[in-house]
């Protein structure tokens, strides 16, 4: 009686672990961006943040979720992407508010101008989403056209997780451009750091796709990078960088 009672105890908390596990997967992702997320609100500055880390993280999610036609992975991670291309456009619609709100110059830049020049430099949101629909439509097209061949499954997949894993590139120049990391949230780089370490182990204990574990890898080596440019600018300060820094070079995931 009391070994079956232990039974039932162990198999609750397994199946405890195993549903905050399965939340930290889906939502884990998002948390990161939180602080960032108040600290742009609260100082009306978005400067300190690369737009094209949401770039990134648009592109990955969605290659991913269309990865999932030609090779099934859990649903979970599919939760996932869904959640964190919501956030993406979230965060993308407050910075955007925030710049034309100071930026002094009048001139608006519209994605159906299309000049490379001024590209994610947008100056409405509705830009931005006319992009992210655009490149899914076509995106969704040749993944439909080459559904059956096995190499183009593979390389979508791959593409998908290795573009997530230059998630951190974007904020890692932005600070070296500037000599600085002020106006980028260090708790956001912390949970980035911790997250993709979940994340890492998660994919190598639940047997994903080699594609996901190798890069999830890769992530953990640039969060590390970005914070070893927090102790280097933080006790090497350089020069303020202007903040006429145009808006391409300023501005992750589980």
């Amino acid at each position: 009686m009391e070994e079956e009672a232990f039974a039932q105890i162990v198999s609750a908390v397994n199946q405890l672990v195993s549903w905050v596990a399965a939340g930290a997967m889906v939502f884990g992702g998002v948390v990161p961006y939180i602080p960032q997320y108040r600290d742009i609100r609260r100082t009306q500055n978005a400067e300190g943040f690369s737009t094209y880390v949401c770039l990134v993280l648009l592109v990955a999610n969605i290659l991913r979720i269309l990865f999932r036609f030609g090779r099934y992975f859990e649903t979970l991670l599919l939760w996932q992407s869904i959640i964190m291309i919501a956030t993406m456009l979230v965060m993308l619609n407050l910075c955007t508010s925030v710049r034309m709100a100071t930026e002094l110059n009048t001139k608006r830049r519209s994605f159906l101008d299309f000049d490379w020049n001024y590209f994610w430099s947008w100056s409405r949101f509705l830009d931005y989403l006319q992009c992210v629909v655009a490149f899914t439509l076509v995106a969704a097209y040749v993944t439909y056209v080459l559904l059956d061949s096995a190499v183009f499954v593979e390389s979508l997949g791959f593409l998908a997780v290795f573009t997530e894993a230059m998630l951190g590139t974007p904020q890692l120049y932005c600070n070296h451009q500037n000599k600085s990391t002020e106006g980028m949230s260090i708790k956001m780089v912390l949970m980035w750091t911790s997250g993709d370490t979940f994340k890492t182990v998660y994919f190598l204990l639940t047997q994903a796709p080699v594609q996901f574990w190798t890069c999830g890898l890769l992530q953990v080596i640039v969060d590390f990078a970005i914070l070893f440019q927090v102790y280097y600018y933080g006790r090497y300060p350089h020069k303020p960088a202007s903040h006429t820094v145009s808006h391409t070079t300023s501005a992750k995931a589980l």
